[in-house]
């Protein structure tokens, strides 16, 4: 019995092992994979260390300095109200990437393991289970958002439900399809026969094999998910204001482009970064895993 239980975190240390070792050996093939991850990392940096190097308070308002263009005193310049843009931008990425990493996340859990039970039991399970999702992939991420948002109200909490749950349905597809092809292997079928529990195959053996596949997927819309919130932001279903966010941001900008540019210019060159910076960062892990790709490198 002793050896049976010292099985399973080896294996996961192995396939963990493994999926580090490509993923440093694709990062170094595919060199702006790089680039991407440094320029996140920067992002999350200047985002948890807000409070540190904003130089103002990103709500104060001085009513003397409204729509100053950027300065010395303030880089970014002020806003309509007196606030400097280059504090706001700080504690904005703070609440896209909060809202971003909690939605992918709690997705990426649910719809792994709804795609994982859809795929390894088959059958009526598995067309229930499918029929639902393709219900929910039928509308566009950010009109399923706008739509679940409009109906709970905008606060931090629901926009996280609503991208959440536009989410979920492509997390399904992605882990069903290999969980499909992996169930079918020797080691399974070994297990099987050993007496393994299924949430023991599924978690201790299937889930390690397919985890590359849910992380490319993780990080593709994780991009989508900052995407949609700065969208639902610039509609007004975002955060209530005065809480910084870079689709509020643009928003209020929009309303002075002509005269104040820098108040759009800048939450938008945000969203544009930290959205280029993942989808180089997916081409990356999606290189680490793809075998027709390692084949041609």
């Amino acid at each position: 019995m002793s050896v049976v239980t010292e099985r399973r975190p080896a294996y996961w240390r192995r396939s963990l092992a493994a999926l580090g070792s490509g993923l440093v050996a694709a990062f170094n093939t595919n060199k702006t994979s790089w680039v991407g991850l440094g320029l996140f990392l920067i992002v999350c940096l200047l985002a948890i260390l807000a409070p540190v190097i904003a130089p103002h308070d990103p709500i104060e308002q001085n009513i003397l300095f409204r729509l100053k263009a950027p300065t010395g005193d303030y880089w970014f310049g002020t806003d309509y109200y007196g606030r400097d843009t280059f504090s706001r931008v700080l504690y904005g990425a703070r609440i896209s990437l909060m809202i971003g990493l909690f939605a992918i996340g709690s997705a990426m859990i649910i719809g792994s393991f709804i795609g994982m039970v859809a795929g390894y039991y088959g059958g009526a399970t598995d067309i229930v289970i499918m029929q639902i999702m393709d219900v929910l992939l039928a509308f566009p991420s950010l009109i399923l958002g706008l739509i679940v948002v409009a109906m709970i109200g905008p606060s931090t909490l629901n926009i996280i439900i609503a991208i959440s749950l536009t989410a979920i349905p492509p997390f399904a597809r992605i882990a069903r399809a290999p969980t499909i092809a992996v169930k079918e292997r020797e080691f399974v079928e070994a297990g099987r026969a050993l007496g393994y529990s299924n949430p023991r195959i599924l978690f201790g053996h299937i889930l390690p094999n397919i985890l590359p596949e849910i992380l490319v997927m993780g990080s593709l819309w994780l991009a989508t998910a900052i995407r949609v919130e700065a969208s639902l932001a610039f509609i007004g279903l975002g955060v209530s204001p005065p809480t910084p966010t870079w689709g509020g941001m643009i928003r209020e900008g929009f309303e002075n482009i002509l005269d104040s540019f820098w108040l759009a210019l800048f939450p938008s060159l945000a969203v544009l970064l930290v959205v280029f910076s993942l989808n180089l960062l997916g081409d990356g892990l999606r290189d680490a895993i793809d075998p027709r790709l390692k084949g041609e490198q």
